[in-house]
């Protein structure tokens, strides 16, 4: 009797054990994952230890990250454009030090480059220069520009996504966050029919043979892993798109809302077909009783008892659809622009940070861009779950 006591008190204390660890390990992750992407808001767009600097006269003060983006890039060719006095902008970096002066006036071992970048933005008034500030001049005669901090408003409503331009990054989300749910949405609107249409036979028409044979190949696409799905569109559903609409390229939001549609079919149909077969027996038999044919009982009695478990089963379906990486990553062009059209490229949240984060410098600005899009998405996924747990208390009730 002590054994069995002792026993069950060692199977308690490692099942105690084991659930408090991964809880533990799940809000460590949480916490890991906010600690990265809040620190997002605390940095300038700026390469860290680089300045942007302008001649002493110019009036203007500041400049947003999308301003010097578009100045750097030609974009934007004219100080009046951004508040200043009319005048060709001019633009100058380390890479064009050595055609405005010779060797041996910045030194052999560039130890007068400082005193060159004052000599240059003071003479110069159109000037604006970018530069590392281990060069910065001892009596600079210039002005450094203080940009501000990435902002959440910018974060989230900016459109567009340049997170290695210099030398200003731009981290504007909506245009992935958009790509998300716009992919997710087509995703479901064609996998919801057609998985309760399927779930409907399987529980109510199809004989216990035929629902034997299915539930297992239907269980079995759920096992199947994404990278083959992404494959199978990359190879098959893209060429026929492209061909079929006459396309420049295939990837489009069209290519990965089927394939998303096809991957949440299993969840859809499996969670579905069994909330259709709880309904009690009693309720379809005395719809029968009073003269209901069979349809007229699926539509009027099995349906509307079973439809907190359909709810169930589509918003699960959208969570798997939401947080899916490589088969979207494969399939949808990966464009960070605002989606206009099915027919269109897009980019979501998954696929953007399986595709950058290898690539980030670890604690840079752009590595806690990735992790602040991991807090949206795992916001996104945290609202879908906590509907099915809101769905499920009102079946209870």
């Amino acid at each position: 009797m002590n054994i069995r006591k002792t026993t069950e008190k060692i199977v308690e204390g490692v099942l105690f054990s084991s659930s408090t660890v991964t809880t533990v390990a799940v809000l460590f992750i949480i916490f890991f994952l906010f600690k990265s992407g809040i620190g997002l808001f605390q940095d300038s767009p700026v390469e860290k230890n680089y300045a942007i600097a302008l001649n002493a006269n110019n009036p203007v003060k500041n400049l947003s990250a999308k301003q010097i983006k578009d100045i750097f890039n030609g974009d934007i060719t004219n100080w009046k454009q951004v508040g200043g006095k009319d005048g060709d902008i001019e633009l100058f970096t380390l890479n064009e030090l050595g055609s405005a002066y010779t060797e041996e006036q910045i030194g052999s071992n560039l130890e007068h480059i400082p005193t060159c970048l004052n000599e240059y933005v003071k003479q110069h008034e159109n000037v604006i220069t970018y530069f590392d500030k281990k060069f910065y001049p001892r009596n600079f005669q210039g002005k450094v520009l203080d940009i501000p901090k990435i902002s959440v408003i910018d974060f989230l409503l900016g459109k567009e996504w340049y997170p290695t331009s210099t030398p200003a990054a731009l981290f504007g989300v909506l245009p992935l966050i958009i790509g998300t749910l716009f992919v997710t949405f087509f995703a479901i609107l064609f996998a919801l029919p057609i998985g309760l249409i399927t779930a409907v036979y399987m529980a109510e028409i199809a004989n216990e043979r035929t629902r034997r044979f299915l539930k297992p190949v239907i269980e079995l696409l759920a096992g199947i892993p994404s990278v083959v799905y992404g494959f199978f569109g990359l190879v098959v559903l893209v060429p026929l798109i492209q061909q079929t609409f006459n396309l420049p390229v295939g990837e489009t939001a069209l290519a990965g809302s089927l394939i998303l549609g096809i991957m949440a079919l299993p969840t859809i149909i499996t969670i579905s077909e069994d909330a259709i077969r709880t309904t009690p027996i009693v309720l379809k038999e005395a719809s029968l009783g009073l003269g209901a044919t069979h349809w007229q009982t699926l539509l009027r009695v099995t349906l509307p008892y079973a439809r907190s478990g359909i709810m169930a089963a589509f918003i699960l379906g959208i969570g798997r659809a939401v947080g899916e990486t490589m088969a979207v990553l494969m399939v949808t062009g990966n464009a960070a622009i605002m989606p206009h059209s099915l027919l269109a490229p897009v980019r979501t949240i998954p696929a953007t940070i399986a595709a950058e984060l290898g690539e980030a410098p670890m604690g840079g600005t752009h590595f806690k861009a990735l992790f602040a899009l991991g807090i949206i998405l795992f916001i996104i996924t945290f609202v879908f779950n906590s509907l099915v747990e809101v769905v499920k208390s009102k079946k209870e009730k």
